[in-house]
């Protein structure tokens, strides 16, 4: 398969750091779900509440993620709105974090997706490719 067909444009090709920052991309995306989950598994009051907030926070995340925010979203709204919403959603994750107590790891994180998705855009802009 050629990287065209991978969705991966001849100017990025063979940039290791445009690769490194997609995978730390994802593995923040990933962060921020599993973050959601330990939340609401924390947070919620009885078996059931537990169950439905562990769950549901990160599903509902994911969904509004890949509704607007995906690569290969259903709904492609303005830079702006793809911004918020990874705003929305990461943010929540670094949140999560801090609400089950870990306050340092919240920050790192935080400091971790404005750089990671300061970089992502600025090496679409560059190379005119908007995922």
């Amino acid at each position: 398969m050629t990287n065209e067909e991978r969705g991966v444009p001849a100017a990025l090709a063979g940039r290791p750091w445009y690769t490194a920052n997609e995978v730390l991309a994802f593995l923040v995306e990933l962060a921020a779900l599993g973050a959601l989950a330990w939340w609401g598994v924390a947070a919620g009051d009885g078996v059931a509440a537990r169950v439905l907030l562990g769950v549901g926070a990160p599903v509902v995340a994911a969904v509004v993620w890949g509704l607007f925010a995906a690569p290969k979203a259903r709904f492609r709204p303005p830079l702006a709105g793809v911004l918020l919403v990874k705003a929305v959603v990461l943010g929540s994750g670094a949140y999560a974090v801090h609400a089950v107590g870990h306050p340092v790891a919240a920050v790192c994180f935080a400091v971790v997706v404005v750089v990671n998705t300061v970089l992502a855009e600025g090496f679409r802009r560059r190379t005119g490719y908007l995922a």
